[in-house]
Protein backbone atom coordinates (compact mmCIF):
# COMPACT_ATOMS: atom_id res chain seq x y z
CA UNK A 1 0.00 0.00 0.00
CA UNK A 2 1.10 3.48 -0.55
CA UNK A 3 1.05 6.55 0.86
CA UNK A 4 -1.77 7.76 3.52
CA UNK A 5 -1.79 7.88 7.15
CA UNK A 6 -2.99 4.39 7.03
CA UNK A 7 -0.63 1.45 6.00
CA UNK A 8 -1.14 -2.14 6.04
CA UNK A 9 1.95 -3.74 7.24
CA UNK A 10 3.05 -7.31 5.18
CA UNK A 11 5.09 -9.48 7.80
CA UNK A 12 7.78 -11.31 6.61
CA UNK A 13 8.37 -13.89 9.48
CA UNK A 14 12.23 -14.67 10.02
CA UNK A 15 13.06 -17.91 8.41
CA UNK A 16 15.92 -18.71 10.66
CA UNK A 17 14.68 -17.22 14.06
CA UNK A 18 17.19 -18.06 17.29
CA UNK A 19 16.15 -20.40 18.47
CA UNK A 20 14.79 -21.18 22.29
CA UNK A 21 17.55 -22.38 23.77
CA UNK A 22 19.81 -19.68 22.21
CA UNK A 23 17.74 -16.80 23.22
CA UNK A 24 16.93 -17.86 26.85
CA UNK A 25 21.13 -17.73 27.25
CA UNK A 26 20.88 -14.31 25.32
CA UNK A 27 18.69 -13.10 27.51
CA UNK A 28 20.35 -14.33 31.07
CA UNK A 29 22.46 -11.42 30.63
CA UNK A 30 21.58 -9.16 27.99
CA UNK A 31 23.35 -5.92 29.07
CA UNK A 32 22.31 -2.98 27.01
CA UNK A 33 22.09 -2.48 23.32
CA UNK A 34 24.24 -5.45 23.13
CA UNK A 35 21.68 -8.06 21.37
CA UNK A 36 18.78 -7.29 19.17
CA UNK A 37 15.60 -9.22 17.91
CA UNK A 38 14.79 -11.58 15.07
CA UNK A 39 13.19 -8.57 13.20
CA UNK A 40 12.70 -5.06 12.12
CA UNK A 41 10.52 -2.59 10.50
CA UNK A 42 11.12 -1.09 7.27
CA UNK A 43 8.72 2.00 5.71
CA UNK A 44 9.48 4.00 2.28
CA UNK A 45 9.78 7.30 1.51
CA UNK A 46 9.58 9.00 -2.33
CA UNK A 47 9.06 12.66 -2.52
CA UNK A 48 5.84 12.89 -4.49
CA UNK A 49 4.87 8.95 -3.39
CA UNK A 50 4.85 9.60 0.24
CA UNK A 51 5.45 6.40 2.81
CA UNK A 52 5.10 3.35 1.21
CA UNK A 53 6.03 -0.73 1.21
CA UNK A 54 5.41 -0.89 5.13
CA UNK A 55 7.11 -4.69 6.36
CA UNK A 56 8.14 -6.38 9.26
CA UNK A 57 10.94 -8.45 7.63
CA UNK A 58 14.13 -10.48 9.45
CA UNK A 59 16.84 -8.09 10.96
CA UNK A 60 19.60 -8.08 8.10
CA UNK A 61 22.47 -5.38 6.99
CA UNK A 62 21.28 -2.35 4.93
CA UNK A 63 22.28 -2.66 1.52
CA UNK A 64 23.52 1.42 0.97
CA UNK A 65 25.12 3.02 -2.01
CA UNK A 66 28.24 5.38 -1.12
CA UNK A 67 26.55 8.09 -1.85
CA UNK A 68 23.91 7.34 -0.17
CA UNK A 69 23.06 11.25 0.88
CA UNK A 70 23.16 10.71 4.71
CA UNK A 71 26.76 9.50 4.76
CA UNK A 72 27.47 12.61 3.33
CA UNK A 73 25.01 15.13 5.08
CA UNK A 74 23.53 13.35 7.61
CA UNK A 75 19.66 13.74 7.39
CA UNK A 76 18.76 11.29 10.15
CA UNK A 77 17.22 11.34 13.25
CA UNK A 78 15.96 8.24 15.85
CA UNK A 79 14.05 7.71 19.11
CA UNK A 80 14.55 5.66 22.14
CA UNK A 81 11.74 4.01 24.05
CA UNK A 82 10.86 0.82 25.71
CA UNK A 83 8.11 -1.75 26.35
CA UNK A 84 7.60 -3.95 29.71
CA UNK A 85 6.01 -6.83 30.91
CA UNK A 86 3.18 -6.12 33.47
CA UNK A 87 2.17 -7.90 36.40
CA UNK A 88 -0.91 -9.70 34.46
CA UNK A 89 1.06 -10.96 31.82
CA UNK A 90 0.86 -8.26 28.97
CA UNK A 91 3.33 -5.93 27.48
CA UNK A 92 3.26 -1.89 27.57
CA UNK A 93 4.83 1.23 25.91
CA UNK A 94 5.44 4.29 28.12
CA UNK A 95 4.02 7.57 26.27
CA UNK A 96 4.99 6.31 22.73
CA UNK A 97 2.86 9.04 21.21
CA UNK A 98 5.24 11.86 22.67
CA UNK A 99 8.08 9.70 21.30
CA UNK A 100 5.86 9.99 17.83
CA UNK A 101 5.45 13.33 17.94
CA UNK A 102 8.86 14.52 18.88
CA UNK A 103 10.12 12.30 16.52
CA UNK A 104 8.45 14.54 13.60
CA UNK A 105 9.66 17.71 15.72
CA UNK A 106 12.81 16.46 14.29
CA UNK A 107 12.29 15.99 11.15
CA UNK A 108 11.15 18.80 10.51
CA UNK A 109 14.16 20.54 12.00
CA UNK A 110 15.70 17.98 9.88
CA UNK A 111 14.10 18.96 6.69
CA UNK A 112 13.01 15.50 6.66
CA UNK A 113 9.16 14.01 5.51
CA UNK A 114 7.19 13.52 8.91
CA UNK A 115 5.51 10.10 9.83
CA UNK A 116 2.13 10.03 10.05
CA UNK A 117 1.66 9.05 14.08
CA UNK A 118 -0.11 5.80 13.82
CA UNK A 119 2.11 4.77 10.99
CA UNK A 120 4.39 5.30 14.02
CA UNK A 121 2.76 3.91 16.75
CA UNK A 122 1.95 1.33 14.79
CA UNK A 123 5.57 -0.16 13.29
CA UNK A 124 6.21 -0.36 17.23
CA UNK A 125 3.19 -3.03 17.72
CA UNK A 126 4.14 -5.35 15.26
CA UNK A 127 8.03 -5.56 16.30
CA UNK A 128 6.99 -6.19 19.88
CA UNK A 129 3.91 -8.83 18.88
CA UNK A 130 6.67 -10.50 17.00
CA UNK A 131 9.45 -10.15 19.29
CA UNK A 132 7.32 -10.36 22.12
CA UNK A 133 9.76 -13.54 23.55
CA UNK A 134 12.67 -11.57 23.32
CA UNK A 135 11.48 -9.10 25.81
CA UNK A 136 13.78 -10.34 29.45
CA UNK A 137 11.79 -11.98 32.51
CA UNK A 138 13.61 -9.93 34.70
CA UNK A 139 11.37 -7.59 36.35
CA UNK A 140 13.65 -5.01 35.86
CA UNK A 141 14.09 -5.84 32.00
CA UNK A 142 12.86 -4.64 28.71
CA UNK A 143 12.78 -4.42 25.24
CA UNK A 144 14.06 -1.52 23.91
CA UNK A 145 12.85 0.13 20.80
CA UNK A 146 14.91 2.30 18.00
CA UNK A 147 12.73 3.93 15.34
CA UNK A 148 15.18 6.02 12.96
CA UNK A 149 14.98 7.64 10.04
CA UNK A 150 17.64 8.29 7.49
CA UNK A 151 18.01 10.17 3.84
CA UNK A 152 18.60 7.01 1.52
CA UNK A 153 18.84 8.66 -1.69
CA UNK A 154 21.83 7.87 -4.23
CA UNK A 155 23.11 11.75 -4.63
CA UNK A 156 25.83 14.54 -3.80
CA UNK A 157 24.32 17.63 -3.22
CA UNK A 158 23.13 19.91 -0.53
CA UNK A 159 20.00 19.26 -0.36
CA UNK A 160 17.00 17.81 1.57
CA UNK A 161 16.64 14.18 0.13
CA UNK A 162 13.81 13.01 -2.16
CA UNK A 163 13.94 9.38 -0.55
CA UNK A 164 14.29 7.96 3.21
CA UNK A 165 13.90 4.90 4.98
CA UNK A 166 12.52 4.49 8.04
CA UNK A 167 13.04 1.57 10.48
CA UNK A 168 12.91 0.04 14.10
CA UNK A 169 14.95 -2.22 15.42
CA UNK A 170 14.60 -3.77 18.86
CA UNK A 171 16.73 -4.83 22.18
CA UNK A 172 15.99 -6.40 24.79
CA UNK A 173 17.71 -4.77 27.66
CA UNK A 174 18.56 -5.42 31.48
CA UNK A 175 18.75 -3.06 34.48
CA UNK A 176 20.58 -0.10 33.36
CA UNK A 177 22.14 0.06 36.96
CA UNK A 178 23.51 -3.31 37.08
CA UNK A 179 24.70 -3.09 40.93
CA UNK A 180 21.43 -1.14 41.73
CA UNK A 181 21.51 2.77 41.08
CA UNK A 182 24.51 5.01 42.62
CA UNK A 183 25.08 8.88 42.24
CA UNK A 184 27.32 9.53 39.23
CA UNK A 185 30.21 12.10 39.01
CA UNK A 186 29.55 14.76 36.43
CA UNK A 187 32.19 17.26 34.60
CA UNK A 188 31.81 20.47 33.45
CA UNK A 189 33.20 20.70 30.34
CA UNK A 190 35.35 24.02 29.96
CA UNK A 191 36.27 24.04 26.08
CA UNK A 192 32.89 21.84 24.46
CA UNK A 193 28.90 23.56 23.91
CA UNK A 194 26.04 21.03 23.18
CA UNK A 195 24.50 23.31 20.96
CA UNK A 196 23.55 27.24 20.15
CA UNK A 197 20.40 28.98 19.48
CA UNK A 198 19.10 28.48 16.35
CA UNK A 199 20.87 24.91 16.15
CA UNK A 200 20.11 21.62 16.43
CA UNK A 201 19.79 21.38 20.04
CA UNK A 202 16.11 20.22 20.43
CA UNK A 203 16.33 17.51 17.65
CA UNK A 204 17.06 14.33 18.65
CA UNK A 205 19.62 13.71 15.53
CA UNK A 206 23.06 11.45 15.57
CA UNK A 207 24.81 14.84 14.89
CA UNK A 208 24.10 15.76 18.51
CA UNK A 209 25.54 12.74 20.04
CA UNK A 210 29.00 12.56 17.99
CA UNK A 211 29.42 15.78 18.25
CA UNK A 212 29.17 15.15 22.47
CA UNK A 213 31.99 11.78 22.29
CA UNK A 214 34.89 14.16 22.46
CA UNK A 215 33.40 15.69 25.63
CA UNK A 216 32.58 12.55 27.01
CA UNK A 217 36.42 11.64 26.43
CA UNK A 218 37.28 14.27 28.33
CA UNK A 219 35.16 13.76 31.17
CA UNK A 220 36.24 10.32 31.25
CA UNK A 221 39.74 11.63 31.52
CA UNK A 222 38.74 13.59 34.90
CA UNK A 223 37.33 10.74 36.29
CA UNK A 224 33.75 11.62 35.58
CA UNK A 225 31.15 9.48 34.43
CA UNK A 226 29.31 12.19 32.77
CA UNK A 227 29.80 15.28 31.26
CA UNK A 228 27.46 18.75 31.34
CA UNK A 229 27.45 21.27 29.26
CA UNK A 230 26.79 24.93 29.91
CA UNK A 231 25.32 27.73 27.70
CA UNK A 232 26.96 28.44 24.03
CA UNK A 233 26.25 32.21 25.11
CA UNK A 234 27.57 33.11 28.40
CA UNK A 235 29.20 29.79 29.27
CA UNK A 236 27.48 30.25 32.60
CA UNK A 237 24.07 28.05 32.63
CA UNK A 238 23.64 24.65 32.67
CA UNK A 239 22.14 23.11 29.56
CA UNK A 240 22.22 19.37 29.81
CA UNK A 241 24.05 16.30 30.53
CA UNK A 242 25.21 14.30 26.93
CA UNK A 243 21.88 12.45 26.91
CA UNK A 244 19.78 13.40 29.85
CA UNK A 245 18.07 16.07 31.47
CA UNK A 246 19.13 17.87 34.53
CA UNK A 247 17.12 18.68 38.11
CA UNK A 248 18.12 20.20 41.02
CA UNK A 249 16.07 19.59 44.43
CA UNK A 250 16.26 22.36 47.24
CA UNK A 251 16.04 22.68 50.51
CA UNK A 252 12.15 22.95 50.92
CA UNK A 253 11.21 20.00 48.25
CA UNK A 254 10.97 22.22 45.02
CA UNK A 255 12.55 21.17 41.58
CA UNK A 256 14.66 23.22 39.74
CA UNK A 257 15.28 22.74 35.58
CA UNK A 258 16.93 24.19 32.47
CA UNK A 259 14.10 25.78 30.40
CA UNK A 260 13.39 24.58 27.13
CA UNK A 261 15.16 27.66 24.74
CA UNK A 262 15.52 24.86 21.57
CA UNK A 263 19.04 24.09 23.40
CA UNK A 264 18.51 21.18 25.07
CA UNK A 265 16.52 18.18 24.31
CA UNK A 266 12.59 17.95 25.48
CA UNK A 267 12.84 14.93 27.70
CA UNK A 268 10.11 12.56 27.93
CA UNK A 269 10.82 11.92 31.13
CA UNK A 270 12.07 15.17 32.02
CA UNK A 271 7.88 15.70 30.97
CA UNK A 272 6.94 13.06 32.89
CA UNK A 273 9.12 13.98 36.10
CA UNK A 274 7.52 17.72 36.33
CA UNK A 275 4.33 16.15 36.20
CA UNK A 276 5.03 13.62 38.63
CA UNK A 277 6.14 16.29 40.84
CA UNK A 278 3.72 18.40 40.57
CA UNK A 279 0.54 16.32 41.14
CA UNK A 280 2.62 15.54 44.88
CA UNK A 281 2.09 19.10 45.54
CA UNK A 282 6.09 19.99 44.65
CA UNK A 283 6.76 23.51 43.07
CA UNK A 284 8.64 22.63 40.08
CA UNK A 285 10.31 26.01 38.17
CA UNK A 286 11.59 26.08 34.92
CA UNK A 287 14.68 28.72 34.53
CA UNK A 288 18.29 28.85 33.93
CA UNK A 289 20.18 27.44 36.39
CA UNK A 290 24.04 28.51 36.56
CA UNK A 291 27.12 26.85 37.51
CA UNK A 292 27.66 29.48 40.49
CA UNK A 293 23.99 29.03 41.80
CA UNK A 294 24.77 25.05 41.80
CA UNK A 295 28.22 25.52 43.69
CA UNK A 296 26.61 28.26 46.35
CA UNK A 297 24.03 25.98 46.66
CA UNK A 298 25.57 23.06 47.45
CA UNK A 299 27.65 24.52 49.55
CA UNK A 300 25.22 26.25 51.79
CA UNK A 301 22.56 23.12 51.69
CA UNK A 302 20.07 25.07 49.72
CA UNK A 303 21.04 22.20 46.74
CA UNK A 304 19.76 19.09 48.26
CA UNK A 305 20.04 16.68 45.45
CA UNK A 306 20.46 16.92 42.10
CA UNK A 307 19.52 14.62 39.67
CA UNK A 308 19.68 13.52 35.42
CA UNK A 309 17.58 11.86 33.52
CA UNK A 310 16.58 9.98 30.60
CA UNK A 311 15.21 7.22 29.01
CA UNK A 312 17.90 4.66 29.31
CA UNK A 313 18.79 5.13 33.24
CA UNK A 314 15.38 6.72 34.12
CA UNK A 315 16.76 8.70 36.75
CA UNK A 316 20.23 9.13 37.85
CA UNK A 317 21.58 11.50 40.94
CA UNK A 318 24.25 13.10 40.73
CA UNK A 319 26.73 12.71 43.28
CA UNK A 320 30.04 15.23 42.62
CA UNK A 321 30.54 17.66 39.75
CA UNK A 322 33.97 18.50 38.92
CA UNK A 323 34.77 21.31 36.97
CA UNK A 324 38.27 23.43 35.95
CA UNK A 325 37.55 25.54 39.58
CA UNK A 326 37.72 22.29 41.66
CA UNK A 327 35.14 20.04 42.60
CA UNK A 328 31.83 20.06 45.09
CA UNK A 329 28.87 17.39 46.11
CA UNK A 330 25.24 18.11 46.26
CA UNK A 331 24.30 18.31 50.13
CA UNK A 332 23.07 14.74 50.78
CA UNK A 333 26.45 13.12 48.91
CA UNK A 334 23.51 11.70 45.76
CA UNK A 335 21.73 9.28 48.65
CA UNK A 336 18.81 11.43 46.79
CA UNK A 337 15.71 10.94 48.81
CA UNK A 338 13.22 13.20 46.91
CA UNK A 339 15.49 11.88 43.48
CA UNK A 340 14.66 7.95 44.77
CA UNK A 341 10.79 8.49 45.41
CA UNK A 342 10.00 10.08 41.98
CA UNK A 343 12.54 7.57 39.91
CA UNK A 344 10.38 4.32 41.87
CA UNK A 345 6.77 5.87 41.27
CA UNK A 346 7.93 6.92 37.72
CA UNK A 347 9.04 3.44 37.39
CA UNK A 348 6.29 1.53 39.28
CA UNK A 349 4.05 3.71 36.89
CA UNK A 350 6.10 2.69 33.73
CA UNK A 351 5.93 -1.27 34.23
CA UNK A 352 2.26 -1.43 35.35
CA UNK A 353 2.96 -1.52 39.14
CA UNK A 354 0.73 1.71 40.12
CA UNK A 355 -1.64 3.65 39.53
CA UNK A 356 -1.60 5.52 35.90
CA UNK A 357 -2.88 9.34 36.62
CA UNK A 358 -2.35 10.33 33.24
CA UNK A 359 -2.96 7.87 31.26
CA UNK A 360 0.62 7.59 30.06
CA UNK A 361 1.26 3.20 29.80
CA UNK A 362 0.27 2.43 26.41
CA UNK A 363 -1.03 -1.46 26.13
CA UNK A 364 0.01 -3.45 23.17
CA UNK A 365 -0.79 -6.92 24.24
Amino acid sequence: MSGGDHLDFEIRPNPAPVSDADRAALLASPGFGRIFTDHMVTVRYADGKGWYEPRVEARAPIPMDPASAVLHYAQEIFEGLKAYKTPDGGVAMFRPDANANRFNQSAGRMAMPALPVETFLQSLHEIIKIDRDWIPEDPEGSLYLRPFAYASEVFLGVRPANEYLYLVIASPVGPYFSGGVKPVSIWVTPDFTRAAPGGTGAAKCGGNYAAGLSAQAEASEHGCDQVVYLDAIERKYIDELGGMNVFLVLDDGSLITPPLTGTILPGITRDSVIKLAERAGRKVEERPISLQEWREGAASGRVREAFACGTAAVITPIGTIKSEDGAFTVADGGSGEVTMAIRKELVDIQRGRAEDPFGWVHRVL
